[in-house]
């Protein structure tokens, strides 16, 4: 077993259809040549505008496609050897390694009561039934839906939809799972329960893979990805990540806002770190540079 990684990918090509481009007559890939590892345990964003590849690559990640080339191979921690993505037997194993979280929470339940839909994955697998009652009790209260156990899904806010598929993939006791711009269609307090639950998962050692074109949202990860046409054209920490600001805006991104706002600031007040990628981050930031002004925290002017 990969003491240190639950996901290798190596060299990965996939194009959706072997058609030449009618205005340049290449076939176009969307992935092209991307090496990624993704580390047990770790919180990791992708990032990248529209069309750059990075759901390709999520689907890729998780085994529901298969490359023209390359490989993705799976570490599961209670088995010695890797799984392989090219091969048809362990689609299997994969599926309950590294779970899926969609766009859109509706095109995901497939019950009309919630623990139904939360048990529905377990169900398939022949899990027992008593089992089946631990873990649907266990991904309700993990994703705080525990008291909704017996509504309708149908009834329910398009965050608490998507908390539901997020159990629904709990229940399968994974090791990995992938959020695929889960929080795209979602009100900003949805978008807030979605992180706060992730977040939670990364706390209880559940790998986390995080598509997503929010970078406040990617702020919170551990390692970034930025994926361009179809490659990484650069990965690192947030704070490394978002510094680069010819990077992003060659990949036609932004940073986060706080970063922005610190970045705007610094034209005006001496700032000694500019780069923030977060609230707590821009405030120090802030304090520190009307500090140097003789201005106080409150408003006060300790030269007054």
């Amino acid at each position: 077993m990969s003491s240190k990684n639950i996901i290798e990918a190596k060299n990965l090509i996939f194009t959706y259809s072997d058609a030449p481009d009618a205005l340049s007559g290449k076939v176009t890939a969307a992935v092209n040549d991307i090496s990624v590892d993704i580390e047990r345990g770790s919180f990791t964003a992708i990032i990248g505008h529209n069309g750059s590849g990075k759901s390709t690559l999520a689907k890729l990640l998780s085994g529901i496609f298969v490359p023209n080339s390359g490989s993705v191979q799976v570490y599961r921690s209670d088995c010695d050897m890797p799984l392989d993505c090219n091969n048809e037997e362990h689609n299997f194993d994969i599926r309950k390694t590294v779970g899926m979280v969609f766009q859109n929470p509706d095109n995901q339940l497939v019950a009309t009561i919630v623990e139904d839909d939360v048990a529905f994955a377990p169900e398939n697998l022949g899990v027992e039934p008593s089992e089946i009652r631990k873990r649907v009790d266990s991904a309700l209260e993990t994703v705080g839906l525990i008291e909704y156990s017996g509504h309708d899904t149908h009834k329910l806010s398009g965050g608490q939809k998507q908390r539901v598929a997020i159990a629904g993939i709990l229940a399968m006791n994974p090791e990995c799972i992938i959020f695929d711009e889960s929080t795209a269609m979602l009100d900003p307090q949805g978008r807030r329960d979605i992180m706060d639950t992730i977040l939670s998962l990364r706390k209880k050692g559940v790998t986390v893979v995080l598509i997503t074109h929010y970078m406040n949202e990617a702020a919170m990860a551990d390692k970034v990805v930025v994926v361009h046409d179809g490659r990484v054209a650069f990965e690192g920490t947030p704070k490394q990540v978002f510094a680069n600001k010819k990077i992003l805006s060659e990949c036609s991104l932004e940073p986060p806002q706080c970063s922005m706002l610190i970045d705007k600031l610094s034209r005006f007040i001496d700032c000694d770190a500019p780069c923030a990628i977060n609230v707590k981050e821009a405030v120090e930031v802030i304090e520190k540079a009307l500090a140097k002004h003789g201005i106080m925290p409150g408003g006060e002017d300790k030269n007054a």
